[in-house]
């Protein structure tokens, strides 16, 4: 497996605070609900969330397709705004604040990490992560996407374009454009969804890091044995939270996990 190195800094194993009433409240969602018009119909995508996520948390949202946690990503991301209820993302109300406040909001505050990558196409790869840079406004841009490039392991690859890149590289890319942004809030939607188990595994290793690092990051996926990995597990079934807690038999390397 190739050695991929992902924080600005790692500290030590404990860096994270284990107590969430300890972290200060990053993410904020008080009786949130989300509807959608189809036709005659409404359609109710998340009813009735209350969450707080802090500071340094490696939370993992589980569920089938259809329970919402897309959804909830989006309106923590600022993507979606609520029908009902409060979404807060570092104190500013999501669903008050006009679209270019949401924009400065995403550019500035929150990274995001695609089931399908959304890399630019006749962009190359270094191409791509300077856009992340470059957006957020990161000083030398072009510098900082060459280091994020080696940090995935990609440092060779900078001057492909996105179909000259396998799956799990082109997925390397999109999280080093990520992460070139230096944003402190990490939003992945089945990041590990496409890939094959190696690739798979390193790409979890990245996001951890991060954490490590003191950022947030919130990953959205259906495999239960990924969410292992997590410091917390918020479970949904039909656009509600059902658990929300440690794993269940606890945290797991993430070396150890098969799936």
């Amino acid at each position: 497996m190739d050695r991929v190195v992902a924080a600005d800094t790692v500290p030590g194993p404990h860096a994270r605070v284990d107590d969430i009433s300890e972290c200060p409240p990053v993410i904020e969602l008080h009786d949130v609900a989300k509807r959608y018009r189809i036709g005659d119909l409404t359609v109710t995508a998340v009813e009735q969330v209350d969450l707080r996520i802090g500071e340094s948390e490696f939370v993992v949202m589980l569920g089938p397709s259809g329970s919402g946690k897309t959804t909830l990503l989006n309106l923590m991301g600022a993507l979606d705004v609520p029908t009902e209820g409060t979404v807060r993302v570092n104190g500013a109300d999501v669903g008050r604040a006009s679209k270019a406040a949401r924009s400065a909001l995403r550019r500035r505050g929150m990274s995001f990490i695609f089931q399908t990558f959304n890399l630019f196409p006749a962009l190359t790869a270094a191409e791509n992560v300077h856009f992340g840079a470059d957006v957020a406004g990161r000083p030398d841009p072009a510098g900082v996407a060459q280091s994020m490039l080696e940090r995935v392991g990609l440092a060779d690859r900078g001057d492909h374009f996105p179909s000259q890149l396998s799956g799990g590289e082109q997925q390397r890319v999109a999280i080093a454009r990520a992460l070139a942004t230096g944003n402190p809030i990490i939003l992945a939607d089945e990041p590990t969804g496409e890939l094959d188990f190696r690739t798979g595994v390193q790409i979890l290793q990245l996001l951890e890091a991060q954490a490590d690092a003191g950022k947030t990051v919130v990953v959205v996926t259906h495999n239960r044995e990924i969410a292992r990995s997590a410091d917390r597990v918020v479970e949904l079934s039909s656009g509600r939270i059902v658990a929300d807690g440690p794993p269940s038999g606890g945290r797991r390397p993430i070396a150890e996990l098969r799936w």
